[in-house]
């Protein structure tokens, strides 16, 4: 069975931004100072998920610009690709 902490925090803030402090959560799933997580906002239910974010290492050759424009790339021609699948 899955073991869930339970907190309870006050929002506060933080400069400009508005926050939270679990610093004891965030050790328990590894994260550090300076890690990546991915925050999911269900606004439908008033929840928000953080999850730690995967780490993907790009092969020997590959980078991270090659894979922005390849992404860009898909985006604009989305309509484009989808109708070659058909074919």
């Amino acid at each position: 069975m899955t073991e869930v902490m339970k907190m309870e925090r006050k929002v506060a803030k933080f400069g400009n931004s508005l926050g939270i402090t679990m610093t004891e959560a965030l050790k328990q799933i590894g994260l550090d100072s300076g890690d990546t997580v991915v925050v999911d906002v269900r606004s439908n239910s008033d929840e928000i998920v953080i999850r730690k974010a995967n780490k993907v290492t790009l092969p020997p050759g590959i980078s991270a610009d090659f894979l922005k424009t390849l992404s860009d790339v898909m985006v604009q021609y989305d309509e484009t690709l989808k109708g070659l699948k058909d074919r």
